[in-house]
């Protein structure tokens, strides 16, 4: 594109600001300009300036759960089934890695989060215990493939390097990179992280298989004889990955995917419910559920939206290679956003300034068949890390580790 019909566009798009510092990059920067802007989907432009909020889902009814008094009854055959498929190589795991610690007070991806009191002890090391665990009950190693993003990528891989792969084989682990979408500002303009390149953020990890297959694993899937993926967040440290009594209760069932679930602590508290929509599983984000339906109890006393995700889902692979991911939703969510100004003054914004669009891995369940909703204990398995202090915080999740017999 020359630069006269560049120059263009931007004014036909009303972004014209992005032109900042344009004359001075070379011929290839501006070739990757061109291709950053033609590659922009321009519904995101006219999302953020009409604002477009998530409204209330009433449309929505109570789900059946497997309960934890259920699976305590059924626990020797769900572990049966569950270790059979690990030892037979039909279950991959894939950790959700692409967000930084800026929550926690730290530039560094979470994983690498000491979590630690007397010695050292980073998010990813619990993690890969927790792993080399399961894989020795198994007897075999368990494919582990780890999305980053494009700013924390190097970073990560390095870490792992740098620990040698905490005493997992190297061989058994993948590293892929999320793809990423422009930030909007509030009045819908796209932003720039320097002249030349537009700002971006990671997707979400809705994206999370579509960046898979985008990065040639597919056949890495197919040589590992994988039949099943549990995807993960890295941020909650009491994961039970692999987790072979969730896994043998979600083939038992005949399901094409399932969720582990815990008990909401409050009616409002901010988790995603599973429930079903138009008689399909679902789940809806708490700022989406509408705030009646969020308070409504059952005849025993009981929320009745009462089983909140905690991001642990397993997939069946042939079902996923379904979708048009491209047709996930959306997400818009209000972010701080580092951006270069009009002046040329790079702006670290103390308050939120912009939007990010992500899809989100939740979405996935409504997209499968069915979806088997497995309870488990919230002490034992539920103690996400993601605020500096307080709620979900690395004190109130060192309690818990130490609750369950970790040595910090």
């Amino acid at each position: 594109m020359k630069d006269i019909q560049f120059r263009s566009l931007l004014i036909r798009l009303r972004q014209e600001h992005l032109l900042y510092g344009y004359d001075h990059l070379t011929t290839a920067q501006k070739e990757e300009f061109h291709q950053q802007i033609q590659q922009v989907d321009i519904s995101l432009i006219e999302r953020a300036k009409k604002k477009v909020a998530p409204s209330d889902r009433t449309h929505v009814t109570p789900m059946p759960c497997l309960e934890l008094p259920q699976i305590k009854k059924e626990a020797q055959r769900y572990q049966k089934a569950g270790l059979d498929a690990l030892a037979n190589g039909q279950v991959g795991a894939v950790m959700l890695s692409g967000g930084m610690g800026s929550r926690l007070g730290c530039e560094e991806p979470k994983g690498t989060f000491d979590i630690g009191l007397t010695r050292e002890i980073s998010v990813f090391s619990l993690h890969m215990d927790t792993l080399k665990t399961i894989s020795n009950q198994a007897g075999r190693w368990v494919p582990l493939f780890i999305l980053t993003s494009r700013f924390n990528h190097d970073y990560i891989v390095d870490f792992y390097k740098l620990h040698h792969y905490f005493g997992y084989p190297s061989k058994y682990i993948h590293f892929f990179t999320q793809e990423t979408n422009p930030c909007v500002n509030f009045s819908g303009k796209l932003m720039l992280e320097a002249p030349g390149v537009l700002a971006v953020s990671p997707n979400g990890n809705g994206g999370w298989f579509g960046s898979m297959l985008r990065a040639g694993l597919r056949e890495t899937m197919d040589a590992y004889g994988l039949k099943w993926l549990n995807v993960f967040a890295v941020d909650n440290v009491l994961q039970k990955i692999a987790d072979p009594l969730f896994v043998g209760a979600t083939i038992l069932s005949g399901y094409s995917s399932g969720a582990k679930v815990v008990k909401k602590a409050f009616p409002n508290e901010k988790v995603g419910v599973i429930c079903l929509e138009n008689e399909k599983p679902t789940i809806v984000e708490y700022y989406e559920m509408n705030p009646d339906l969020a308070k409504q109890k059952n005849p025993n006393g009981e929320i009745t939206f009462r089983f909140g995700v905690i991001l642990n889902y397993l997939f069946d692979i042939s079902l996923l290679e379904k979708i048009d991911i491209d047709q996930l939703p959306l997400h818009m969510v209000k972010k701080k956003v580092p951006y270069l100004n009009e002046y040329g003054v790079y702006v670290e914004p103390l308050v939120e300034n912009a939007y990010k669009f992500e899809t989100l891995a939740l979405d996935l369940i409504s997209c499968m068949e069915s979806c088997l909703p497995f309870e488990v204990e919230r002490e034992k398995e539920f103690a996400p890390v993601k605020n500096s202090s307080g709620v979900d915080s690395p004190e109130s999740a060192r309690m818990l580790l130490t609750k369950n017999g970790f040595i910090l």
